[in-house]
């Protein structure tokens, strides 16, 4: 009598301990589609080498040949080539391990087993900042446009445009820096207005406007754009960031990673909670609210996330938290017994 085949199912088992990450490499490209890529991505690249070796040529090496080898200049130049170097390098040693959040989001998409899932990071709280980054842009434009007499820009004083900014500026600190709900929001609004109809009453409301002459500001093209550019290196570092710190939730575990690497943590549905916050109302009304992870271990403090178009990922979360994944199983051949 023969017993039962005990190797399947322990290669089973070892199929499903399988990453989504692993699963996403052991899947090749067809060749087909690899050489097509290869093809067009040759047919960009040639072009534009060209061109770059073209304009070296017609524009810097008249200029190198009348440079010493031992410049300041050609030492920015060698500083410059090394880096290139040193970053295609990298990439070419260093990008099959990568484990970045757009990988992983390709990996659970291609996933069969799992239907449902979430990848979130944290934002930095100065992406709250955006209408300051805009506001500051576009008065950098008007600022131009004023100091070279374009149109009817030239007429624009340059204290309203700081002025526009700064209110601009002043609510978006409220909005980062406060938790406003909309019961103290409301509460202001209406203090506000009883505070100006006491000013009415008493005939002192253009005497109290006038106070704020003296916050007249103004600034040239040059500090907005660059109050501009600041806030959008702010906001690209955090997103590059969250490339590589972020949390995955799927219907069984969470996992955390931290690094480009395989460093991270996962977690098991039943050891974390998940909270939905958007009690700020003026910050829920630019898409964002914080998503907190709580830990079964008291010990642990909480995780919190601010994402953005909350409604969307906290939809996604419930959809998630709410399923079970079971794993597709191999059909498994019968016993065969004597």
């Amino acid at each position: 009598m023969e017993g039962p085949n005990i190797e399947e199912p322990q290669n089973l088992e070892d199929n499903q301990r399988v990453d989504p990450i692993q699963r996403l490499e052991k899947q090749d490209t067809p060749k087909p589609k690899r050489r097509k890529l290869f093809i067009v991505i040759l047919c960009i690249a040639l072009p534009g080498a060209a061109v770059g070796i073209w304009a070296f040529i017609r524009y810097a090496v008249p200029k190198v040949k009348e440079m010493s080898w031992t410049s300041n200049q050609m030492i920015a130049i060698y500083i410059a080539a090394g880096f290139l170097v040193a970053v295609v390098i990298a990439w070419f040693l260093l990008h099959r391990t990568l484990r970045t959040r757009l990988r992983m989001e390709k990996a659970m998409y291609l996933d069969p087993d799992i239907n449902d899932w979430l990848i979130i990071f944290n934002w930095t709280p100065k992406i709250l900042y955006v209408p300051t980054i805009i506001a500051s842009l576009l008065a950098s434009v008007l600022m131009y446009f004023s100091e070279a007499q374009m149109w009817f820009f030239g007429s624009i004083p340059g204290v309203v445009i700081g002025a526009c900014w700064l209110g601009v500026f002043f609510l978006n600190f409220l909005v980062e820096e406060y938790s406003i709900s909309i019961k103290i929001l409301l509460i202001s609004l209406v203090s506000l207005g009883c505070f100006l109809l006491w000013l009415h009453l008493l005939g002192w409301v253009m005497g109290f406007l006038r106070l704020f002459k003296h916050l007249a500001l103004s600034i040239n093209g040059t500090g907005y754009l660059l109050i501009g550019v600041i806030g959008l290196l702010t906001i690209f570092i955090s997103w590059f960031k969250g490339l590589f710190y972020y949390m995955t939730i799927t219907p069984n575990y969470m996992n955390i990673q931290e690094g480009p690497t395989e460093s991270g943590e996962q977690i098991g549905r039943e050891d974390y909670n998940s909270k939905i916050d958007t009690s700020d109302f003026l910050e829920r009304l630019m898409g964002f609210g914080k998503i907190i992870i709580t830990f079964k271990d008291r010990k642990r403090e909480p995780i919190t996330v601010l994402v953005w178009r909350i409604q969307k990922k906290a939809q996604m979360l419930e959809k998630v938290r709410a399923k079970f994944a079971i794993d597709h199983q191999l059909q498994q051949p019968p016993f065969v017994g004597s």
